[in-house]
């Protein structure tokens, strides 16, 4: 016979959860999903990582609108990697697709979280404080005391004791309790810190979009002098919405440079302090007047800021051709390689020179030394002070195509030698010149003669223009009083509860709940005895000061 028994084990709705599929998402809920994770706090914590993390290739990497030197010898050091760092965008980090997803998603998350949090806030305000508990001795802050006064007595001197410690109170009628309540603004401070980040992130974009950042090497003395145009800088990164008519037109040229250098102790030979003599108009014919310009103490014309933020060296050279004319003549831009002693590298092109380009790749030390090893012999040139104490310098000699021909752009301070041929001496070794101020040397082969003529100086200026740095100001300032009022602000509830005892006597109940981690049970007692002794002689005035009142 067939078993008809019924299997127990299986329960009446498992057919049915067998034969059933599985739900699948309609596109709107799928947008649903998609917009609660991605406005979910933990999704803006990953976000604000991620943003921080985004942030290191852009201050390890070269970036192009930074240092387009240091990136052009990136590149010549690096031939393999280069092309995959362009593909990543890793040297303009800040401009890159990437980044700018990781800011924008950052954005959409913190607007999605906050703008729910403030209609909670909102109805939280307006509620009432929650009513007594039934039995206040089982909160761990509590105590009671009895009185013969009559419990509304006792209740109507509550309210008024307990609105003195600016709580919001709750009192109704016929009921045996008071309720009170403060310290919202803990919620309001982490509201207040959100929104602070967002106007912190709307004031960088809107400085990153309308405004640009340009940086130019001055040389000193009244012959040389920028204005505010496109053409006038070295580098210029502007913003992706900037507009040019939003540059003021001032001028300005640099009349004296001041240095101080260290002569002591281990950076014995680094500036210390250098200062750069100004005079500048604010447009053109106007008044010249003089400033100035010192590190982090910026000259402010408008909305623009110029900064001071590097100085170095430029000899004065000239090259003659092999036809005796003077084919290049005047102040070289060298690039400092060492901060301290400013051992300094630059390159000299001379293309219209005959019957050769001429190109100088070297060194300049403004105060030449040769250091000497633990056995006293000698090894590479350097300098040994960052002044001009015995100023040389020492070049290598190439001709050819220099690559300026083509009309292709090329940096100044890059030599191509990819159709260029190194000037050798006749055992095979680089031709080299050690030059010091007023010092020629004749070039081999007819090829012409070099002149170290003297030094110049030249002070790198940085011009920019951030729209949106007060609105980033205030929201930094916005963000610290929040973060202080979300730290320092303990939101508590405290009850009031008189009701008349079989005997006569009336029976008050007080209890004190912390609802912030952290709370000193010392001051919950303290605050409690402090209310206790108010209610039982009115004309006392508070006297207990906790850290929660300060709050």
């Amino acid at each position: 016979m067939t078993d008809l028994k019924p299997d127990l084990r299986q329960r009446p709705s498992d057919d049915r959860q067998a034969t059933a599929l599985p739900a699948e998402l309609t596109a709107r809920e799928l947008a649903r999903w998609s917009w609660r994770q991605v406005t979910s706090m933990r999704t803006a914590l990953v976000l604000l990582l991620l943003l921080a993390l985004a942030s290191i290739p852009g201050s390890v990497i070269p970036q192009d609108n930074i240092d387009s030197l240091a990136v052009s010898q990136w590149r010549d050091n690096h031939p393999r990697l280069a092309p995959i760092w362009d593909r990543l965008d890793l040297f303009d980090v800040y401009g890159s697709v990437w980044f700018s997803a990781i800011y924008i998603l950052l954005m959409i998350s913190l607007v999605g979280c906050i703008i729910p949090r403030l209609f909670v806030y909102a109805r939280a305000l307006r509620a009432k404080p929650p009513r007594a508990p039934r039995h206040l001795s089982r909160l761990p802050e509590s105590t009671s005391y009895t009185t013969d006064e009559d419990p509304d007595v006792v209740l109507a001197r509550a309210v008024h004791v307990v609105k003195g410690r600016r709580f919001r109170v709750h009192h109704v009628e016929g009921e045996d309790a008071v309720a009170a309540e403060r310290g919202h603004l803990r919620e309001a401070g982490n509201l207040l810190f959100h929104l602070a980040v967002i106007v912190v992130l709307v004031g960088v974009a809107a400085g990153s979009l309308f405004g640009y950042k340009g940086g130019v090497i001055l040389l000193n003395g009244d012959g040389y002098g920028f204005s505010n145009n496109l053409t006038q800088y070295d580098d210029f990164a502007p913003g992706a919405l900037f507009d040019p008519d939003v540059m003021e037109p001032f001028s300005f040229s640099i009349t004296d440079f001041d240095v101080d250098w260290l002569t002591e102790g281990k950076r014995a030979g680094m500036a210390r302090e250098f200062v750069a003599t100004l005079d500048y108009e604010t447009e053109p014919g106007g008044e010249t007047e003089t400033y100035d310009l010192k590190v982090n103490h910026p000259l402010t014309i408008g909305g623009t800021d110029v900064f001071l933020i590097g100085h170095g060296y430029a000899p004065v050279i000239t090259i003659r051709d092999g036809e005796g004319e003077v084919t290049k003549s005047g102040p070289v831009v060298f690039l400092p390689t060492n901060a301290q002693t400013f051992e300094s590298f630059g390159v000299v092109k001379a293309p219209f020179a005959r019957p050769q380009q001429i190109g100088l790749e070297g060194a300049f030390y403004p105060t030449f030394a040769m250091g000497r090893d633990a056995g006293g012999n000698l090894t590479m040139p350097s300098s040994i002070f960052g002044a001009l104490g015995d100023p040389l310098i020492s070049m290598s000699l190439w001709t050819g195509d220099l690559g300026l021909q083509d009309g292709s752009a090329s940096s100044v301070y890059v030599l191509d030698k990819a159709g260029a041929t190194q000037v050798t001496k006749p055992n095979g070794q680089p031709f080299r010149m050690d030059l010091r101020p007023g010092e020629s040397v004749d070039l081999p082969d007819g090829l012409g003669s070099v002149t170290f003529e003297g030094v110049e100086r030249w002070n790198k200026i940085q011009i920019s223009r951030t729209p949106g740095k007060l609105v980033a100001l205030a929201g930094v300032v916005l963000a610290l009083l929040g973060l202080l009022a979300s730290l320092f602000v303990r939101p508590r509830r405290l009850w009031v509860r008189a009701r008349r005892q079989d005997d006569g006597t009336t029976l008050v109940e007080l209890a004190r709940l912390d609802r912030s981690s952290g709370g000193d049970p010392e001051d919950g007692a303290a605050e409690l005895a402090d209310v206790v002794a108010q209610l039982q002689d009115p004309t006392r005035t508070k006297q207990t000061s906790t850290k929660e009142d300060e709050s």
